[in-house]
């Protein structure tokens, strides 16, 4: 989910913290790649007639075409990829976890439906819904990004959190991924949309977090608390506050504890036994591998290697 509403809240406070840009400006960057944002984004959108790619044997492609084009699309740009793919989630993402759960059997009942019913548009919609990232779509990008000459990572806890590390550390210029709690977790630099596809036609937009504190006067501690209030993965927001009233209460109070202390909890409910500061110490503190100690290197492609993998076993052609 990321930050519900941060995106636009930068967009109307901090406009100067957003350019929009061309993958040709990023020649000869090192680039931290969200690649469990980039499996399920291609597993949507790579389709044929609205079914995901598959090989001979039945199992789905879709992930493993996103993975390989997209990344020569950036190689021939010059850009160096790194890819970092979700370790084991936190415990307090479990929540958020249950209602995506909640939301896929939602959609299936809808998909049902609209299948009983003959509608093809409400079909597609729900089926895309239902797009589900598993353990061996990462075994098969990971193997293919081996066979490919390019680095990857699997970090301890959350992808977002391992990129922000290696920006931090001076390992790479930024974070590509469609998730904004990049910004949350300190990566000063972030990518939307550099693993879109050419024909979407749609520009980079890159933000920086230095300039978003400033434009938004504020420093990291509140905006992390910001974050909190928009709406995050850890933990409910307060109910009735929207994007406009949580900026101004950060501006008034700069931290959660004093909103509290202040806002009529009536109007306003606080969740029971909220755990906002929990989710506060987990963006300032994630669990994540030192940037020092990863070891980024970048080689040739097995050239036979991808023709037998993506050909001969993934039905490329």
């Amino acid at each position: 989910m990321g930050i519900t509403g941060l995106a636009k809240v930068i967009a109307d406070n901090a406009p100067d913290a957003i350019k929009e840009s061309e993958i040709k400006n990023y020649f000869g960057r090192k680039i931290a790649i969200d690649a469990s944002m980039c499996l399920y984004q291609f597993l949507i959108a790579v389709r044929q007639e609205n079914n995901m790619l598959t090989n001979s044997e039945g199992e789905t492609t879709s992930h493993l075409v996103g993975f390989f084009y997209r990344t020569i699309r950036m190689i021939e740009n010059g850009i160096k990829p790194v890819y970092v793919f979700d370790g084991k989630p936190p415990g307090m993402k479990s929540s958020e976890l249950e209602k995506r759960q909640e939301r896929r059997e939602a959609a299936e009942k809808e998909l049902e439906k609209a299948e009983e019913a003959g509608n093809q548009e409400e079909v597609n919609k729900f089926s895309k819904r239902l797009a589900k990232v598993t353990k061996q779509h990462s075994e098969d990008c990971k193997k293919l990004l081996s066979l490919m000459g390019v680095p990857f990572i699997e970090a301890p806890c959350e992808a977002e959190a391992q990129c922000a590390e290696l920006v931090k550390g001076g390992k790479v210029y930024g974070t590509a991924t469609e998730d904004m709690d990049g910004l949350t977790f300190g990566t000063n630099v972030l990518l939307r949309h550099m693993t879109y596809s050419e024909a979407r036609k749609m520009p980079i937009k890159e933000f920086s977090l230095e300039k978003v504190l400033s434009g938004l006067e504020m420093n990291r501690n509140e905006f992390i608390d910001l974050c909190i209030l928009l709406g995050c993965d850890y933990c409910e927001s307060i109910r009735g506050i929207g994007p406009k009233r949580a900026l101004e209460l950060i501006k008034q109070h700069k931290c959660i504890e004093k909103i509290i202390s202040s806002i009529d909890t009536k109007k306003y409910p606080v969740p029971e036994d909220w755990p906002y500061k929990e989710a506060r110490q987990l963006f300032l503190e994630p669990e994540v591998t030192a940037a020092d100690e990863v070891q980024l290197k970048w080689g040739d492609p097995d050239e036979e290697g991808l023709v037998k993998f993506l050909c001969e076993e993934n039905g490329f052609r």
